[in-house]
């Protein structure tokens, strides 16, 4: 076995004690090699590794395992490594720390200054860098920033192919935010680029406090409208970045205007902009949101559909008319609909996703890393070509 080969196991073998301790949190070391299919000098050899780089900690009293041996429950630390994530949406920026459970530390909103890509880059970087003063006062150690945008992105790259709502398209954002952390003092830690709806439903899926639901959509509505989805364990973002780009498909042909220039799509109905114009249309619009969660439903059939954004925060009566409709469907074909719920952290949904993107790649190491991805796109952007 090469030296390779060795360190990815040990990476896949520290992955599945993290996994089973995020889930079950106070198991004991031999539980952890009984659950795990790892021998006993493994798991030791591993927990104390965790243990010394502030990823474990163990309660302060032990108890007796199930053959009256006394063991020492073991728990992830949530006292010294913590998450930053920042949403760019169109009028604002949200930015939120959390535990390596979830738990909001520390959170900042901001009303969005400068919708050019430099001007974001700065204001976001200008946010981190005071966040991390926080994270410093509470005596942690960030891990990783991730940052969320309302537009397709490439996550090999770093680029936004396009984000309409902000008036980009092609724009190399992700090693411009490397260099305005870096420049704003920031550590030189792993930082990460996804579309915002991508980012929240990995924010639900790692933090669900249980059993994570897979297949998992979540449906943001804000002055745009899109879609996450994790399937089998991992974010389907498509070929190209751009799975889930729901506000632009089409629920009435010759329908009202959309900011794209088309008639008839679901941001044209149920947008937050959309919703300010047509305030008595609501009913009007829940009918037609329900028709695209049931859409939705049908084709990924999902566990969970999971509504966020201004349009749902700000009109509940819009979800619950769209969920209703989904269950009416349901109940007429005879099957059980997906959980149907609001976001659990609220408009910071999308900032605590991107802060569980860098998570969400280390408790699954056969998946290329973002780093690595981009470094394969460079290499396959200056090969030449076979003939």
């Amino acid at each position: 076995m090469t030296i390779g080969d060795q360190q990815l196991l040990k990476r896949m073998n520290r992955s599945v004690l993290l996994r089973l301790l995020r889930a079950r949190p106070g198991l004991s070391r031999a539980r952890l090699a009984s659950e795990s299919g790892l021998t006993k000098s493994t798991v030791s050899l591993l927990v104390r590794e965790l243990l010394d780089e502030g990823w474990l900690s163990e309660a302060g009293t032990t108890v007796a395992d199930g053959l009256g041996r006394p063991s020492t429950p073991l728990q992830i630390n949530v006292g010294v490594r913590a998450l930053m994530g920042v949403e760019i949406a169109v009028e604002t920026v949200r930015l939120a720390c959390v535990s390596l459970q979830g738990d909001v530390l520390h959170a900042d909103t901001q009303a969005l200054a400068d919708s050019a890509p430099a001007g974001a880059c700065a204001q976001v970087a200008r946010m981190a860098a005071a966040a991390h003063g926080q994270l410093n006062a509470l005596g942690l150690r960030l891990s990783s920033i991730g940052v969320c945008v309302p537009g397709a992105v490439d996550d090999c790259t770093g680029v936004v192919r396009f984000a309409p709502n902000l008036g980009w398209r092609n724009v190399s954002l992700l090693p411009a935010l490397e260099e305005a952390f870096a420049a704003a003092g920031l550590p030189g830690v792993t930082v990460q680029l996804q579309n915002d709806a991508d980012a929240a439903a990995l924010g639900e899926y790692e933090f669900s406090g249980g059993e994570s639901a897979d297949p998992l959509i979540f449906v943001s509505c804000d002055v745009g409208v899109g879609a996450g989805v994790v399937l089998n364990d991992r974010l389907f973002t498509g070929a190209q970045g751009m799975a889930g780009e729901i506000g632009h498909t089409i629920l009435q042909i010759d329908g009202p205007l959309c900011s794209c220039g088309r008639r008839g799509c679901a941001e044209a109905f149920f947008g937050s902009r959309a919703l300010e114009r047509e305030a008595p249309g609501a009913a009007h619009a829940a009918a037609f949101f329900g028709v695209l969660l049931q859409n939705l439903w049908v084709t990924f059939d999902p566990r969970a559909i999971v509504l966020g954004g201004k349009s749902c925060t700000g009109h509940r009566g819009l979800a619950q008319a769209a969920f209703e409709m989904v269950e009416r469907h349901a109940d007429a074909a005879g099957m059980p609909a997906p959980d149907l719920r609001i976001a659990r952290y609220g408009e910071l949904a999308p900032a605590v996703g991107a802060a569980a993107l860098a998570l969400h790649e280390y408790l699954r190491p056969l998946q290329p890393d973002a780093r690595a991805r981009r470094a394969r796109a460079a290499r396959d952007e200056y090969r030449i070509p076979s003939v």
